[in-house]
């Protein structure tokens, strides 16, 4: 019995640092996205009219 929990919770573990991995490269790569668009708009900004 115990040793089904531990294996229960290790797979949990596992899971939790693949999610967690995957949100903080999501959250980088739309960080460096965001920054280069803002880059882009500034660039431009001559360009744009309202």
């Amino acid at each position: 019995m115990e040793e089904k929990i531990y294996k229960t919770m290790g797979s949990t573990g596992v899971a939790n640092l693949v999610i967690g991995i995957c949100v903080l490269v999501v959250g980088i790569v739309s960080g460096v996205l965001l920054i280069v668009n803002g880059a882009r708009l500034i660039g431009n900004k001559n360009k744009l009219t309202f």
